[in-house]
């Protein structure tokens, strides 16, 4: 088995690694995270949309069918799942065993951003929502949102879904300037992190939405996870003839550890320091086991 990444970060791929029961079969395979026991929750674009497992890939339960128009993004923080349903412009939280408990946005209804192909570059920035893509805590309790395929904004919602305040705009190159916010996460200190897919960076803001700095050594970040150690995990999804990879950076952007991967729309790291990919349209969960 291959064995992959550098120094004390380094992996062999179990290609595979979630199992079906017997005749059936994943669909698109868009976002993965794990929980306090380590189970592993797949989201996916097929009934039932989450999926869980054990940790060795034995399939457990699947649940929410009908629940969603189209599953997006997933976090989970506490045993509680943050859920996005891009198509129906709505962020949701569900407890582990598929109890609703919240949903901000109304379904089916979407901003006023002018886009109607997910993924152009919008004509203009709106609120909540037009095509969200992630919903994550912060250490404060607020929530946070990437608002992406039909819009340009990050929003701040309060823990009870009152909405703070939201950032960016529609661009290519200036900070604060997005073109698919695809991903987000918060660390520690409450700075958020944001996977500027189709501008190639992750752009750094404070909790306010203040910006920091710009990570630009990237390629189509797609989503993004943070170990106990404050290491983040980006899967890439490759541009202009470079390959997909998987890059571990930390706080102030620098490389730790890289390799060329298959391009995963969602992607996660462990409590033990395993990565798992949600491989899209490949239909499958892919795992590296750090050796």
């Amino acid at each position: 088995m291959a064995t992959v990444g550098t120094g004390t970060h380094r992996y062999e791929l179990v290609e595979h690694w979630a199992k079906l029961p017997p005749g059936q079969t994943f669909g698109n395979v868009s976002a993965v995270a794990t929980d306090s026991r380590d189970r592993v929750y797949v989201f996916q674009r097929k009934d039932p949309p989450m999926l869980v497992f054990e940790r060795d890939g034995t399939y457990v339960t699947g649940w929410g069918i009908g629940a969603f128009a189209n599953p997006h993004g997933i976090f989970i923080a506490k045993d509680v799942a943050y859920l996005t349903d891009r198509d129906d412009s709505v962020c949701l939280t569900y407890t582990l065993d598929g109890k609703p408990l919240q949903v901000i946005g109304t379904r089916g209804r979407h901003s006023d951003t002018g886009c109607e192909k997910p993924g152009e570059l919008v004509p203009r920035a709106a609120g909540p929502f037009n095509y969200p893509t992630e919903m994550v805590p912060s250490p404060s309790g607020d929530l946070y949102v990437t608002d992406g395929y039909r819009n340009a904004r990050v929003h701040r919602f309060s823990h009870a879904g009152q909405l703070l305040s939201s950032w960016g705009g529609p661009g290519k190159t200036e900070p604060n300037q997005f073109h698919l916010p695809h991903s987000l996460i918060a660390d520690g200190d409450g700075s958020i992190y944001v996977c500027d897919r189709e501008n190639n960076r992750i752009q750094v803001f404070s909790g306010d939405g203040k910006f920091q700095t710009i990570w630009s050594d990237l390629r189509r970040p797609l989503d993004i996870s943070m170990d106990r150690e404050g290491i983040f995990y980006i899967s890439e999804g490759g541009v202009s003839g470079l390959p997909p990879r998987i890059s571990l950076m930390d706080r102030r952007g620098q490389v730790i550890a890289r390799w060329d991967s298959l391009s995963a729309h969602g992607s996660w790291v462990d409590a033990h320091g395993d990565i798992y990919l949600a491989l899209g349209s490949r239909e499958r969960v892919d795992k590296y086991v750090r050796v």
